[in-house]
Parts: structure tokens; sequence; C-alpha cells
């Protein structure tokens, strides 16, 4: 007689076919839970990178964000796997055995499967590490050598993890068996009768209200960075509650008025994909909602972490136009100045002199505000010879230029607007014209930076001599000829520089920049990859659910004369839909969740965002095509 353990090893090694592409997601997940694990214990490579980076911080939270990834997908997954074997948990209580031993057996086959992931994870875990390191290490522009290694803690953590996961799927199937009676688990795979309408009025309703909720989220995405904290609550959860009300109402009303305008008469094909959909939509609509969500969620993730990581140059020269910059350190300058000259690099050098006071820029919004700042007088005609690329301003107007003025708020009803000075109780008012999103000098000069032209500047120099935190301000710039050379430059200008001064040259905060949004998109494209593989399996599974529900329809349709061809032509509609449905409304959530997001970046992040849903669709496209093939089995079994 075979024991419950012999029972769930045979029933493991016949349903292979079915767990294999749930056997490869939970590897993943947890093969990529080791690596990050790995490589935050990893010194050899924490050593490489900038200090400012908390390599190890931003792996523990990718660590966890992956046991919730993996805690969701183990969840949904072995949920369909219960509702698919319902008929067989109750043939096993039909013929006498106890709930008890029927909930061991599951129990038995879940550990198995959960124990198999664990120890290729385990083993796999070292190779996929150095890979995993090869990658990090060319995102963060970093040289070295990293040799395979394997991390007891890496181990034992995601041991752990393997423990909670199979915790957490034992009481699902400890309260599947006690919860669910006989008649329940053989009627688990009953479709709805659809042969009563959905109520007109109230469908009419909710459908509206999904859509109206949807879209006042997609509105609110145009202007989020206006009271950010409600904005992104309120955007969050009325899409949210729109996506439910369309996969729960919406679809299924469309579907019905479908139906009705054909009068029932759908043909072979709708029959084989508008009519499994109308079953199967209204109790999908929970893990179809999480699907949309999560694509939105990942697509605008890995978006917006390629957009940073793909500005990176054009974001830090916004911030620093030349290369080092010493301001008011004539000494320093020339001592630099002759190290480079040592080492044979060649090097652009321009004097700029400029003018600091202190001064109001008035907000047309609110004449109330007077906050009095340091300003920045710089000649056009002085930053020109620099090569610095500049308009010359009139007489008597300014030109602010900040690298971050987009984060203060729509500039178009700020700007033009006024200079107030104050000198001697007289106040002097000079015109500010607008504002260019870039820096002319580098991030770290004194004051706010006004272009002007050096009539003006003189002017106010004239003016302003003899007030308070009145100063003239002396810049030495440097720009490198040859950028190759720019890390031996910034290794002398850290030695030259004053150790009381907080300064910026560009190679440095490039390099640590790039490091963050490095880390930043390693993290958040395998985070991604293991949310696409978890939706697409899910999708996968429960599509697989209802091929199986559906042989008794091939045979029917096979004595009716249909081949598998005309069969298929239905069936790929349908997996268009099932597929598609989520796949282009999560797009369409992404792209304004990136619109909202968009104000921390100042470049244009419509290229790094098409790659990046080009990616996933594609790599969606093959989950669909795995589904097809295991239908054309289906099929094909079904009619021979």
């Amino acid at each position: 007689m075979l024991t419950v353990f012999e029972l769930a090893l045979r029933s493991m090694r016949q349903n292979m076919k079915h767990y294999y592409l749930y056997f490869f997601a939970l590897t993943f997940s947890m093969s990529l839970y080791f690596v990050f694990t790995s490589l935050q214990h990893d010194q050899a490579v924490q050593n490489m990178t900038h200090p400012s980076v908390d390599f190890s911080g931003g792996l523990q939270i990718a660590g966890v964000m992956l046991i919730v990834i993996i805690g969701i997908f183990t969840l949904s997954a072995n949920g369909i796997f219960l509702r698919r074997r319902s008929r067989e948990i109750g043939l096993f209580q039909l013929i006498g055995l106890s709930k008890g031993w029927v909930a061991r057996y599951l129990m038995i086959e879940n550990i198995l499967i959960g124990l198999g992931a664990l120890l290729a994870a385990i083993i796999c875990g070292p190779i996929i590490s150095r890979m995993f390191v090869l990658i990090l290490l060319n995102l963060l522009d970093l040289e070295g050598i990293v040799g395979i290694s394997f991390s007891v803690t890496a181990a034992f953590k995601t041991v752990m993890v393997y423990f909670l996961i199979n915790v957490i799927t034992s009481i699902q199937m400890i309260q599947k068996v006690y919860r669910s009676t006989l008649l329940d688990l053989f009627q688990a795979d009953k479709r709805p009768d659809l042969t009563k309408p959905p109520k007109a009025v109230a469908s009419a309703i909710f459908a509206l209200l999904g859509l109206a909720l949807i879209g006042y989220g997609y509105e609110l995405s145009g202007h989020i960075n206006k009271q950010l904290f409600v904005n992104a609550l309120l955007m969050l959860g009325s899409i949210v509650a729109g996506t439910y009300l369309l996969f729960r109402v919406t679809i299924r009303w469309c579907f019905y008025l479908f139906r009705k305008r054909k009068d029932g008469h759908l043909g072979l094909t709708n029959s084989l994909s508008m009519a499994p959909l109308m079953h199967h939509t209204k109790a999908n609509a929970n893990s179809l909602t999480l699907i949309t969500l999560l694509s939105a969620m990942t697509i605008t993730m890995i978006s917006m972490a390629y957009s940073f990581y793909y500005s990176v140059e054009q974001e830090t020269r916004r911030d620093l136009p030349y290369d080092f910059m010493f301001e008011n350190e004539q000494q320093e300058a020339l001592s630099f100045q002759s190290e480079l000259e040592e080492e044979g690099i060649d090097v652009k050098h321009h004097v700029v002199e400029a003018v600091l006071t202190q001064g109001v820029i008035l907000d047309p919004n609110d004449e109330s505000y007077k906050f009095e700042e340091s300003l920045l007088w710089l000649p056009a005609e002085q930053l020109k010879q620099t090569g610095a690329d500049v308009d010359m301003p009139p007489d008597g107007e300014a030109i602010l230029y900040n690298a971050g003025a987009s984060l203060s708020g729509d500039l178009d009803k700020r700007y033009p607007t006024e200079i107030e000075l104050e000198q001697h109780g007289q106040t002097i008012k000079y015109t500010l014209r607008t504002v260019m999103e870039r820096n002319i000098m580098n991030l770290d000069a004194s004051g706010t930076q006004l272009l002007v032209s050096e009539a003006t500047m003189d002017k106010i120099a004239e003016q302003m001599a003899g007030t308070p935190d009145y100063q003239k301000i002396h810049f030495d710039t440097y720009q490198v000829r040859d950028k190759e050379e720019l890390a031996i430059a910034s290794a002398l200008y850290a030695k030259s520089v004053s150790l009381d001064r907080l300064t910026e040259d560009f190679y440095s905060q490039y390099k640590e920049v790039l490091q963050m949004t490095g880390m930043l998109i390693f993290i958040a494209a395998f985070l991604g990859l293991v949310f696409l593989i978890s939706t697409g399996s899910i999708l996968y599974f429960k599509q697989m659910t209802e091929a199986e529900q559906e042989k008794q329809s091939f045979k029917t349709l096979r004595q009716l004369g249909f081949d598998v061809n005309m069969i298929m032509k239905g069936i790929i509609r349908k997996q268009a839909i099932v597929f598609l449905l989520p796949l282009s409304i999560g797009l369409l959530h992404s792209i304004f969740a990136i619109k909202a997001s968009s104000f921390m970046i100042r470049s244009d992040t419509m290229i790094p965002a098409s790659i990046a849903m080009s990616i996933y669709t594609v790599i969606y496209f093959v989950f669909a095509l795995f589904t097809i093939g295991y239908y054309r089995n289906i099929v094909k079994n079904a009619i021979s």
C-alpha cells in the first residue's frame, strides 16, 4: 500500500508538465533573492562603490520586495492549482480518506516542489551571483575581478524565506480542505449562468464609474507635483478602484452588449474566444486587476530607473557646466593648473569676474513674498568666452539659470518678474525676463545665478558697492579637452581645493550619480523581471485550467466536423484578448504614471520608457505563445 509520501511523489511526477513553469518561476525568484542577499554581504563589491551609495541598504530593500513578490505569486498560483484539483480533493474524501490525510498529501507535494526550487536556487546561486555581479559592475562603470563565492548567510536567509512561503501556502491548503464541502469541491469549475443579462442600470452606472475613476486618475497625473502626497494618493486610489470596476463590470457589460447585438449567434470563432471570457471575466476580476496594476507598476519602475540612468551625464552637466571651478581661490587654482601641466593634461582655463549681492526676486503670484537671498550676477560676455551657450540679455534685464527650477512649480506663471535691490534706503529694480533649467556656473557657486550683460553687472557693482554682503567674485573655470583624463584631473582637484569648502567637480559627481542610478536600474530591472514572470505565469496557469475544462467542448466540435486549425483560430483570439487586455491597460496606466513622476527627471523620458515597454511586451508575448502551444496540445489530444 502506498504511503502519503509515495503518493505525493508519484502525483508530483505525473503533474510536472503542469508545474514546470511554476517551478521555474519559484526557482528564479528564490535564486534572485539568494543573489541579492549574497551581494548585500559582499564586501569586495561594496569597497568598489562610492561611499555615498547605500549599496547594502538598496539590496536589503530589494530583498524585502522580492519576498512580497514571491509570496503573492505562490499564493496566487497555489490558489489556481487548488481550484483546478478541487475534484481530485473531493474524490479523496469521497472514498473515505480524512481531511487531515488530504491536507498532509497536498502539503507534502508542495514541500517537495518548494524544496526542489530551494536546492536549485542555492546550488545555482553562486554562478548566477557572479553573472549578476558582472552586470552590476558594468552598470556602475566599475572595473574589477569578482570570484565565485558561496555565502552561508545568504543561504540561511533563503531557507528562511522557503519556510515562510511553505507556512503560508500550507495554511491556504488547510483552509481549502477543511472549509470546502464536497459539493463545493465538485462544482468548483462550474461556469456561471449567463443566460440572464446583467442588471442594465446598475451595470451601466458602475461601468461608467470605472472609466470615470481611471480618467480622473489620469487627469491628476498632469499636475501631481502640486500637493504631491494628496494627489498621489487620489491618483493611486482612483486608478485601482477604476481598474477593478473595469474588469468586474465594464468589460463584462461590453461582452454582453456584443452578444446581444449578435442575437446570441456568435459563430465558432467568437464562441471559442468571447464566450469563455464572458464566463470568467467576473470571477477573474481580482487577479486581472492585480496583474494589470503589477504590470503598470513594473513598467513605471523600470522606465523611471532607466530614465535616471540614461540621463546621468546630461543631468550632471546641467548642474556642473564646467569640469572644475574655483571661487575666490586663485592660489589653489594656480596650484591645480600647474599639477595638470605636470601630468600632461590639456585643459582650457578661463576667468569670470562676477558680483554677489543681496536681493529679492518677486513672485507675481504672491505679492507678499519678500524673501531676501544671495544673487550672483554673471556677465554674458565673459561666459561666452569660456564656450558657454548663453543668450545676451538686454541692458537692465536678467535671465535666471537654475537646474532645479522645474521642482518649484509652474514656471510660466512666475516669469517675467522683477528683482529688487536695496541700496542705502533706495529700491532699485531690474527685470527678470525668464528662467533656464540649467546652471551657467557650477552648482556649488555662491548665490542664485543670474545672467546679465557686462554693462548691467558693472552698473550693479557701482550701485551696490558698500552695501552689506556685497562681494566681488573671481571664478577660475577649467574644461579638460580629453575626457579620458578626467579621472586623473578629478583626483588632483580633490587635493587642491580647500578642506573647509564643499566642492563638486563634474567627474566625481557623474560617477557618484551613475553608481546610484546603476544600482537603481539593477534592482528595478530584476525585480521587474520577477514581476513579469510571476504575472505571466499566473495568466498561463489560469488559461491552462480553462483549457482542461474545455476538453469536452473540443471533442464535441470535432464530432461536428471542425479540425484543429479551425478551433485554434478562436482560441488564439481569446489568448490575444486575455494577454493584451491587462498588458495594454497596464501600459496605459504606466504612461500616465511616468508622466506623473517625470517632474523628478529633467531629461526626456520617452526613449527609456519606450525601450522598457517594448521589452516587457516581447516577454509577455512569449507567455502568450506558451499558452497557445499548451492549448494546441490539449485540442489535439481531445479530438484524437
